[in-house]
């Protein structure tokens, strides 16, 4: 029939088109294996120099080594655990807690600033050059700073990565305070709702979705950084391992740590955009 989708027939059979979704997925493994296989000739071929362009077989034994008891050395009866002492796992995890904690305290901080600028023109003006100086700054900048204030700690790493984070977070509840519509304001008012219950019931539902894609900027953006706040004591930490890595001229480890911190980032943005469509349902539907 016309303007229905072609059918596939097999022996008799009707068999329907795939799904979006799964044409979706099958196009992304597609392209991952070739990406990979291409990878593997170059190397495996040592068109590149392996020093700089180890074989994927060469990156992920480095990721079970570090994620393993192993000799310290061929024909060394000595084992040692993972790397830096640690195992692969336990320096993700050290730095998923770093940015749990910086940017935890830009998601409870980040909405209420940028509420205060949204409603409030005096609070906006004096605040908002502020904001986007530290928002245009580089987390290099300003790093050795925190150290020298919070030492080489992980209260400088959490620092760093709320300073990180924050401005995103305020700055989007900002745009989404202002993209209220006034008729929305002035329709709940007419209605005899007080101005608590218009900033509870009318302006922060509008507002949550430009929060919600505030705090997916600011946690990739934390994600991004995890490694400059890892640069000094970074033992354990994903981001620490990462740059020691590369220092020693440890390819395959450099390689391995930076697909763990990608992949890693693609979970966290994947739960944030599932808490928010649980969270504000009605996005994109009104």
């Amino acid at each position: 029939m016309a303007g229905e989708p072609p059918l596939l027939r097999v022996k008799n059979a009707v068999i329907e088109p795939l799904p979006l979704v799964v044409r979706a997925w099958l196009v992304r493994l597609t392209a991952l294996v070739a990406f990979v296989a291409v990878w593997w000739l170059i190397s495996g071929l040592r068109w590149v120099d392996p020093r700089f362009l180890p074989t994927p077989s060469a990156v992920w034994q480095a990721a079970v080594q570090a994620s393993t008891w192993h000799q310290i050395a061929p024909g060394v009866p000595r084992e040692v655990l993972g790397e830096q002492n640690y195992f692969l796992w336990e320096h993700l995890v050290a730095s998923l807690q770093r940015i749990f904690a910086g940017v935890g305290a830009a998601i409870i901080l980040g909405p209420i600033v940028g509420f205060l600028m949204g409603t409030s023109k005096v609070i906006n003006t004096v605040v908002e050059p502020y904001m986007n100086f530290l928002r245009s700054l580089p987390p290099l900048g300003y790093i050795g700073l925190l150290i020298v204030w919070f030492g080489i700690g992980d209260t400088s790493k959490i620092w760093l990565l709320f300073l990180a984070a924050f401005p995103a977070i305020a700055i989007s509840t900002v745009n989404g305070v202002q993209a209220v519509k006034q008729d929305q304001i002035n329709a709940a008012r007419a209605l005899g709702a007080s101005r608590l219950q218009t900033v509870t019931k009318v302006v922060f539902p509008a507002t949550l979705p430009e929060v919600i894609n505030g705090i997916r900027i600011a946690v990739g953006f934390a994600w991004t950084t995890v490694v400059a706040a890892e640069l000094n004591n970074g033992i354990p930490g994903i981001g620490g391992l990462a740059y020691l890595a590369g220092q020693q001229l440890d390819t395959a480890l450099t390689i391995a740590c930076i697909v763990v911190i990608g992949i890693t980032a693609l979970v966290l943005d994947g739960v944030i955009k599932w808490i928010g469509v649980l969270a504000v349902p009605w996005k994109g539907k009104a």
